[in-house]
């Protein structure tokens, strides 16, 4: 069977979009391939063919939880069976999950960064017949990139155990982030491929005003369609929202505050037509696929030329006449100047925080490495007195400099410790045998248990004990009740996971050389966005493709 043959068969289309072929071909000759693609010029079909054409499981590394649930449910309702491993699944789950992969007839297994370097996953690799390592948002490899993680140098050592091609995808790289990728992923020899990113039907505008509000209504009114516009605040969002629907233009907010029920509620309403405008910040927009999106306007200067180019990049993918549309006033420049200067606190305020954190949790020195914890920027905050934004930067550089990753907005399993000595259980009277039997459970099942809370799996406990989720959540609360337990319920939340055990103070490694590279890459970046806004030959698209040294 042919590539084309099997796009047909899964996809229904009978022929490649640009460069998807060229891709496709160099995955199947046993070559390493980069492949640089706009939004919206169908990365995924670049691995997803060459993995159902071969044997094995492709290891798909992917940092977009969302991104990886929404491809998961996409490839099993085309009948290809698929699974997903992330922050936040118990290690049953995660065991159960690798288990199937090694075994079962899979073609994908998508992995979070983090979950690399995991001795679980590693004690699997031997087991899985990996057809191809694909590695989606390839730029976070590069420590040029705009988004670098740390997590993603696992892949490197990756390499060493697993002979298999490798598929390294991005919508925005540099010329310096491209060549750096390839290097970081030990690329036999090297080969991009680099989509169009011209766009003849987008035309982009930039317009200087105070009345922003106003100038987004023209935008409503004059471009019919549908229209995504991009905010930084939540508060703003909400407002934004309001003042549309009070002028009668049908507009919803959509933010990470905000329930995973309710996000998915309005995600699928914006993309049916029910919503026409979405206004949100860039917690939107990963993973969407609407060919009809007329206009992208962004009433706030974005961090950088790639965070811009890829948001205003979902307008107009059906090739019909659309607009990208930024809105800036002269405090808009200040701002960002003061948004870049606090991206980067001092070292001793990180190092500060590194601590505070670990007080936080009660981790004494020595102690806390793998740890997985549910995090509230807020409180965290409110305990320290500290300033959310200062704060959230410096655990962004803790995680750029390997100390933690730090995952946003996570589905948390149920946790439980045992609070009461293992000695002392066998003189509590509980008034009900299932309570005793469960814990009996709890103990057989879960080590360190008595030491911390451990995230359990639900369905697991429930189908042991014959019971249904609700009753075994009622039996949980009752033993908390008597004071055995500590039970903290599943719910959404941000996650910190702790690479190392708590430092002494002095050290931790801070590498204030890659500190210093990343402020000037910052900066830099800063300045070439302030500068897109600010040509004065209007020729935007010029500017943007000189900038990623496209053609």
């Amino acid at each position: 069977m042919s590539a084309k043959d099997v796009l047909k068969q899964y996809w229904g289309y009978d022929s490649f979009r640009p460069k998807q072929e060229d891709i496709i071909s160099a995955a199947l000759e046993g070559r390493d391939v980069l492949a640089i693609l706009p939004t919206g010029g169908g990365k995924s079909v670049c691995f997803q063919v060459p993995a159902l054409m071969k044997e094995g499981v492709a290891l798909v590394i992917t940092p977009l939880i969302a991104l990886m649930k929404d491809q998961v449910q996409n490839l099993e309702s085309r009948g290809i069976k698929a699974l997903a491993i992330h922050a936040g699944m118990t290690h049953f789950q995660v065991d159960t999950a690798l288990n199937n992969a090694a075994y079962g007839d899979f073609k994908f297994l998508y992995l979070s960064p983090e979950r690399l370097g995991t001795s679980l996953f590693q004690s699997y690799i031997e087991l899985l017949n990996i057809s191809y390592i694909v590695v989606d948002e390839a730029h976070c490899i590069s420590q040029w990139g705009y988004d670098f993680r740390p997590d993603y140098l696992q892949i490197g050592k990756l390499r060493e155990r697993v002979k298999a091609p490798v598929i390294a995808l991005t919508a925005t790289a540099t010329p310096q982030v491209a060549d750096d990728i390839m290097d970081r992923l030990g690329f036999e020899e090297k080969l991009l491929i680099r989509g169009s990113f011209e766009r003849p039907n987008l035309k982009y505008v930039v317009r200087r005003c105070e009345d922003k509000l106003g100038q987004l209504l023209a935008v409503c009114e004059g471009v019919k369609g549908s229209g995504i516009v991009y905010l930084r605040s939540r508060k703003k969002c909400e407002e934004y929202a309001a003042l549309l629907r009070a002028e009668g233009i049908s507009a919803q907010f959509y933010h990470a505050g905000l329930s995973a029920e309710m996000r998915s509620a309005r995600q699928a309403s914006w993309k049916n037509g029910s919503i026409r405008v979405m206004i949100c910040t860039n917690a939107f927009g990963m993973g969407i696929d609407k060919g009809d999106v007329r206009f992208v306007v962004h009433c706030d200067i974005p961090e950088s030329p790639e965070a811009y180019f890829q948001e205003a990049g979902r307008a107009g993918r059906d090739g019909q006449k659309s607009y990208a549309v930024l809105l800036w006033s002269p405090d808009d420049i200040r701002r960002l100047h003061q948004l870049d200067s606090l991206a980067f606190p001092s070292l001793e305020y990180i190092e500060d925080v590194y601590h505070k954190l670990h007080v936080f949790f009660q981790i004494p020195y020595e102690q806390g490495m793998g740890r997985q914890l549910r995090f509230n920027l807020s409180d965290f905050c409110s305990q320290y007195k500290l300033s959310q934004a200062s704060a959230r930067n410096a655990i962004v550089y803790l995680q750029r400099s390997d100390h933690i990753s730090y995952t946003e907005s996570v589905d948390i399993n149920t946790q439980v410790k045992i609070s009461v000595d293992r000695r002392e259980l066998y003189d509590i009277d509980l008034p009900d045998p299932q309570m005793v039997t469960l814990l009996e459970l709890l103990m057989r099942s879960y080590s360190g248990i008595f030491d911390y809370p451990i995230s359990i799996a639900e369905d697991f406990l429930a189908g042991t004990l014959g019971i249904g989720i609700p009753a075994l959540h009622q039996l949980l609360y009752r033993l908390s009740l008597e004071h055995v337990i500590r039970y903290i319920p599943g719910e959404r939340s941000d996650v910190i996971t702790l690479h190392h055990n708590h430092l002494q103070r002095g050290n931790i490694d801070l590498q204030p050389d890659r500190y210093e590279m990343l402020k000037a890459k910052s900066a830099a970046r800063t300045e070439a966005i302030i500068n897109y806004v600010m040509e004065e030959d209007g020729n935007r698209l010029a500017f943007l493709l000189s900038y990623f040294g496209a053609e």
